[in-house]
């Protein structure tokens, strides 16, 4: 293990910090005794530079455009596993060794997908119009106060427990929260259906188990309907230590119950620099309107003094195309060529923004490539999911790497609560 050497010029004291070797990426100084050794701490807004824990769940390299799970590259997982196998992988570090483990793991979601009836009573609670993200993180709050014993986990089997009944209900509390929000009646959960094509039954059918009927006879939910969302969900699964992810590991750092810190994570999610985002490219692509304006708004995010800027592109951490991005993309033309039709409008604006973006030397010099979110509500709506329910799909995807995380800093032994310190500048 090497050092690194702080030297204090006013002073003349050296002080010395160890050097982590991390199994990828670049070097760690540990100052986790800065302040004690020096009296100095370190000043990083927005801890661009600062490491606050340590993982093994996933890995980015964004100079290279790299995305790990459990050291597995993205792309190939979203070949070769369900979402479902993926949510094995994060929680318990193996995917289904085989067909009928994956089958099983699938089942048992599907059991526990059933909500308590006292928590559905919460629902009605809730205004019409109101935003689903909002009903679902006070629903997932609440659902902690009927699985108390949670708080306290002593071993494995409780862990595995508490993930696997928050990552089979969330699909139910998304759909729930959504049909609440237009007043539309709740669908419960069907058994014979798989994780995905589960969560699409609740949010199309109608009381009595039926989906919309036709001249034709009762629609269908498409296998390709179900395997490109299920696609969706596994590129969103896991992403580091971004804001939302970083919110739960600090709210489970006081002790609180994991739902109640995937609660504040559903939160962080929320917001359009984050999660929301894909809701404001499908927003910004209808106000650009026509292919041909594209040059024109394109110019207006070049100016400096206009505060128009591209949704969809550039990224905290990739300075390279983002892989999830090239998966997606890759997936909008194969479900064109299947039958799955996108927005012809839509996705020519989209495509032509990438086109002149890629070739234009001021995003080349800021890295502004496109994103996870700049073709997924092109998808997602010819999916037939509505706007409004783009970010409680990212909550879906997410929820067990969410898991996978709050797991991991709870059985961490030397986890401390989260207390960063602030540079004063007050009187």
């Amino acid at each position: 293990m090497g050092t690194i050497t702080l030297i204090n010029n006013e002073t003349g004291e050296k002080f010395d910090f160890n050097l982590i070797e991390c199994t990828r990426g670049p070097k760690a100084v540990d100052f986790s005794k800065l302040f004690e050794r020096t009296n100095i701490f370190s000043y990083d807004p927005g801890y661009g530079s600062t490491a606050g824990c340590e993982s093994t769940i996933s890995y980015i390299d964004g100079k290279n455009g790299q995305l790990l799970y459990k050291g597995i590259p993205v792309e190939e997982i979203v070949e070769k596993y369900k979402f479902t196998d993926v949510a094995k992988l994060l929680i318990t570090g193996e995917a289904p060794k085989n067909e009928q483990e994956s089958k099983e793991f699938d089942l048992e979601l599907r059991h526990r997908s059933f909500l308590h009836e006292g928590l559905i009573n919460i629902f009605s609670a809730f205004p019409d119009g109101g935003h689903p993200m909002a009903n679902l993180s006070s629903a997932v709050a609440a659902l902690s106060t009927f699985h108390f014993d949670h708080k306290e986990m002593d071993d494995e089997g409780d862990y595995q427990t508490m993930a696997r009944r928050i990552i089979a209900k969330i699909t139910t509390l998304v759909a729930f929260s959504y049909r609440n929000s237009i007043g539309a009646p709740l669908i419960y959960p069907d058994v014979s259906r798989s994780y995905v094509e589960n969560f699409l039954y609740m949010l199309r059918a109608y009381p009595g188990g039926k989906l919309k009927y036709t001249l034709k006879g009762e629609e269908e939910i498409s296998a390709l309907e179900v395997e490109a969302l299920d696609k969706i969900f596994a590129l969103h699964a896991d992403h580091g230590q971004n804001a939302s992810t970083t919110t739960v590991r600090n709210v489970a750092s006081t002790g609180v119950h994991p739902y109640a810190a995937i609660s504040a994570g559903i939160n962080a999610l929320w917001g359009p620099a984050h999660g929301g985002a894909n809701e404001k490219v499908l927003v910004q692509l209808e106000q650009i309107g026509d292919v041909k304006n594209v040059d024109k708004f394109v110019a207006k995010a070049k100016d400096k003094s206009d505060p128009f800027r591209l949704m969809g592109f550039g990224h905290r951490v990739y300075k390279s195309y983002d892989p999830r991005a090239k998966a997606i993309k890759a997936l909008k033309d194969e479900l064109n060529k299947k039958g799955i039709t996108m927005n012809a409008r839509l996705s020519e604006i989209a495509e032509k923004l990438e086109e002149v973006a890629l070739n234009d030397d001021y995003f080349k010099e800021r890295n502004l490539y496109p994103n996870v979110d700049f073709y997924s509500g092109i998808i997602l709506t010819a999916l037939k999911i509505p706007v409004q329910l783009f970010t409680p799909i990212f909550v879906i995807g997410r929820m067990p790497g969410w898991c996978a995380q709050v797991m991991e800093h709870i059985k961490n032994p030397h986890a401390r609560i989260t207390r960063p310190r602030q540079v004063y500048l007050g009187k």
